[in-house]
C-alpha cells in the first residue's frame, strides 16, 4: 500500500500543476480566453471513451502497465519546450489529449491492480489515503506551479511534471507486487471486452444505483461549482479572488474525508456511506446561499467532507463487486458514467446562474439531492443489508 500511495502522490504533484497551468499558458500566449477554457476540454474528453480504454488494463499486467504508461508521459511532456508561440499552441492541445487518454487508462490500471493486489477488507483504506494525497496536492501543487510559471514560463512546470512521471514509474517498478498474466482466449475482441466491462456494471444491482449516485452526485456538483462565483459576489459581496478562500477550506475538508472514509466503509455498507455523503453535499450547497461569510466557509468544509464518500465508496464498490479479470473495464466505464455529467453541468450551471438567482437555485439543488439521498437509503434497506467490506464478494 505504501508504494501505491508513493506512486499516486508524486504523479498527482506533477499532474495537478501541469492541469492548472495548462489554461494559463494558452490564455498568455494567445490572449483567448475560449482556447484556454478549451484545455480543460481536452484534458477531459478522452475521459468519454474511459470503456474502451479501460480494457487495455484488463489485457495485460496492471503494474507494467503503469511503469509503460509513466515513462510514456515522462518523455512526451519535454516536448512543450517547443511551445513558445501562439502559432505552436496546437502541440500544447495535442499532448493534452494525449494526457487525458493516458489518465483515463492509469485510473482503471491503478484501481485494477489495488483491487487484485490487496485484500478487500483494505480497499476502502487505501480509496480514503488516496483522496486525501490527492486532495493534499491540490492544496501544495497550484502554488509551485503558479510560482514556476510566473518567474520561468510553461516549459519548467512541464519537466516538472515530467520528472513527477519518471518518479512515478520507478516506484510503480519497485512495488512488491505479483501478478498473474491475464488469460488469453481466443476470441478475444476489443469491442467486445469493451461491451462486457459494460454489461457487468450495467447487471449489478449493486454497483447500478451507487455509479448513478455518483454521476448524480457530480451533475450537482458541476451546476454548485458554476454558482460560487455569483456567491461569492453577490451573496458575500466579495473579490472573484475569495472564491480560493472558499475551495481552499473545500481542499481540507476532502482531506479530512478521506482519512475518514476507510473506517466508514469498514463499518457500514457502501450504499449508506455514499448516501450520508450526497446528504451532506446537498445540504451544505443549500446553506450557501445564506449571506454570511461564516456560514460559506462551513458550508465549503462539508462540501469537501461529502462530497469525496460518494466517489470512495463507488471506487470501493467497483473494486470489490468486478471479477477480477474485468476490473479495469468496470472502473473505467464507471469513471466515465460518474465524471462525464460535469462538463455539462458547468454549461448548465453558468445558464442558469444567469437567469435564476443562487438564493433559489442553490436550495433547489439541495432539496433534489437529498431526495435522492433518501431515495438510496430506502432502496438499500428494500434490498436488505448489503456486505460490508470485510467480507469479499467479488465474483468470477
Amino acid at each position: 500500500m505504501r508504494w501505491y500511495l508513493t506512486g499516486v502522490v508524486v504523479s498527482g504533484f506533477g499532474t495537478t500543476a501541469m492541469w492548472l497551468v495548462s489554461g494559463i499558458w494558452v490564455k498568455s500566449l494567445t490572449g483567448s480566453d475560449s482556447l484556454a477554457a478549451l484545455t480543460a476540454v481536452a484534458l477531459w474528453a478522452p475521459v468519454l471513451l474511459g470503456p474502451l480504454l479501460g480494457t487495455l488494463a484488463d489485457r495485460v499486467r496492471r503494474r507494467p502497465l503503469l511503469v509503460v504508461l509513466d515513462m510514456a508521459m515522462a518523455l512526451l511532456l519535454p516536448l512543450l519546450l517547443w511551445v513558445e508561440s501562439a502559432d505552436r499552441v496546437w502541440l500544447l492541445f495535442a499532448v493534452l489529449v494525449l494526457y487525458g487518454a493516458q489518465g483515463a487508462v492509469h485510473e482503471a490500471a491503478e484501481q485494477a491492480l489495488a483491487a487484485t493486489a490487496l485484500d478487500a477488507s483494505r480497499l476502502g483504506t487505501l480509496n480514503g489515503l488516496r483522496m486525501t494525497a490527492n486532495e493534499s496536492m491540490k492544496l501544495v501543487a497550484p502554488l509551485v506551479a503558479a510560482g514556476l510559471f510566473a518567474r520561468y514560463g510553461g516549459g519548467p512546470v512541464a519537466l516538472l511534471d515530467a520528472a513527477s512521471f519518471a518518479v512515478a514509474a520507478a516506484v510503480f517498478a519497485l512495488m512488491p507486487v505479483r501478478e498473474e498474466r491475464p488469460a488469453r482466449s481466443a476470441d478475444r475482441h476489443w469491442w467486445r471486452e469493451t461491451a462486457e466491462g459494460v454489461r457487468l456494471l450495467r447487471a449489478s444491482p449493486v454497483l447500478r444505483p451507487l455509479v448513478a449516485t455518483g454521476a448524480f452526485t457530480m451533475l450537482l456538483a458541476g451546476v454548485n461549482g458554476a454558482a460560487i462565483y455569483a456567491v461569492v459576489d453577490r451573496g458575500l459581496g466579495h473579490s472573484p479572488a475569495y472564491a480560493g478562500v472558499l475551495y481552499a477550506v473545500q481542499g481540507a475538508g476532502s482531506v479530512l474525508a478521506g482519512l475518514v472514509a476507510g473506517t466508514l466503509l469498514r463499518r457500514v455498507p457502501a450504499r449508506t456511506v455514499a448516501a450520508l455523503g450526497l446528504a451532506l453535499f446537498a445540504v451544505a450547497v443549500g446553506v450557501r446561499a445564506l449571506p454570511y461569510e461564516a456560514t460559506a466557509l462551513a458550508a465549503s468544509a462539508v462540501i469537501g467532507l461529502g462530497l469525496p464518500w460518494v466517489l470512495v465508496a463507488v471506487v470501493t464498490t467497483v473494486q470489490r463487486e468486478a471479477p477480477a479479470e474485468a476490473v479495469g473495464r468496470v472502473a473505467a466505464t464507471a469513471n466515465t458514467l460518474v465524471f462525464a455529467p460535469n462538463a455539462p453541468a458547468l454549461a448548465l450551471g453558468a445558464g442558469l446562474v444567469a437567469v435564476v438567482d443562487v438564493r433559489v437555485l442553490l436550495p433547489v439543488l439541495a432539496v433534489a439531492g437529498t431526495a435522492w439521498a433518501a431515495g438510496l437509503t430506502v432502496r438499500g434497506h428494500r434490498a436488505g443489508a448489503l456486505p460490508r467490506e470485510d467480507v469479499t464478494v467479488r465474483g468470477g
